[in-house]
């Protein structure tokens, strides 16, 4: 059994002086319990909302959702302590220092003085901020920030972990810390529910990948499962001269088993194969025959790229619904 549930969700928005917008469109959704789930789709497509659904707040305009067999529309005030929420902007008094906001969240959650200062410093020490914690988080650089957010969000310890945009604006190497803690997390028991625009973010964390595209859910599976969806392996290849892109085409069109595409000013064409390795020995020799000069050769599996642009037609984006600005601290 699920233990994150969603069905029929439905949610339109009609700014002022503008069309209405189906931001849920019967969207359905299962998340297993301590598994990763990341919801991924084109701007707009309705993943901020639906992770503002689950969380309570805001409601839907139809459909049923569920957290732990709890009626997420009937018993908010039940979903608030088991969850934890952390939104696309660091949720941080500026002011206060990182000990002192962590401590602050534990108040608030009615930990009492000396449970929250306890659990404050065992979030300050597994996120690696002792060296900061004394320092008023106005300071902090943009990975500081949202390490100290997602630590607020932990406060309470909850048993499901919603994560829009987690690593948005971090460089690689807070990235990938990121990354560990939320793999710890998942190891310990977390159910994680993730919005996020980075595919290989998807596929580093991701138990499954749904796929949402104008408020519903296209297509769902694991990562491996989604690319192979689209086909095998591609043969890639760069030119010297864009002007051979033509001859070039005819080639690829004969050892592949799809019409090429052709990018990069003429010069970057990519094909489908059934047999990759072969194709592409025969694509090099007919090539080379034909006096074509390559700077670049290869194959690859598709990517979640691909399978975006296949599916959606569009590139995987940032929602441009209003990012959440709470942190499940009700």
């Amino acid at each position: 059994m699920s233990f994150i549930e969603a069905a029929g969700l439905t949610k339109t928005y009609t700014p002022k002086g503008s069309k209405p917008v189906h931001a849920l469109d019967g969207l359905d959704l299962a998340v297993p319990q301590g598994t990763v789930t990341a919801l991924l789709g084109p701007n707009g497509a309705g993943k901020t909302t639906t992770v503002k659904v689950l969380t309570t707040l805001i409601k839907p305009d139809s459909g049923s959702a569920r957290i732990g067999g709890i009626d997420v529309l009937a018993h908010p005030q039940q979903i608030r302590p088991i969850i934890g929420v952390s939104g696309q902007y660091a949720a941080v008094d500026e002011y206060l220092t990182g000990f002192e906001n962590l401590d602050m969240v534990g108040r608030l959650y009615h930990l009492g003085a000396k449970q929250s200062r306890i659990r404050a410093q065992e979030l300050i020490t597994l996120f690696d901020l002792e060296e900061a914690k004394n320092r008023p988080v106005k300071g902090f650089s943009g990975g500081m920030r949202r390490r100290i957010d997602l630590a607020g969000a932990l406060v309470t310890r909850p048993q499901v972990l919603f994560l829009d945009e987690p690593t948005t604006g971090l460089d690689p190497r807070s990235r990938l810390g990121m990354w560990d803690v939320i793999n710890s997390l998942v190891g310990q028991g977390t159910t994680v529910l993730l919005t996020t625009q980075y595919l290989e973010e998807a596929d580093q964390l991701a138990d499954s990948v749904s796929v949402i595209d104008d408020g519903k859910v296209i297509a769902e599976g694991t990562s491996d499962e989604l690319k192979a969806s689209i086909g095998g392996q591609r043969i890639e290849i760069t030119l010297v001269d864009p002007g051979d892109s033509s001859a070039a085409v005819e080639v690829l069109r004969r050892f592949g088993n799809s019409e090429p595409s052709v990018g990069g000013e003429g010069r970057e064409l990519t094909v489908d194969a059934a047999h990759a390795p072969e194709a592409l020995q025969h694509v090099l020799a007919e090539l080379g025959v034909r006096g074509i000069r390559l700077f670049d050769a290869g194959m690859r599996r598709p990517t979640l790229d691909d399978v975006f642009l296949r599916l959606t037609g569009h590139v995987a984006t940032e929602d441009d619904a209003p990012a959440l600005q709470m942190q499940g601290r009700h």
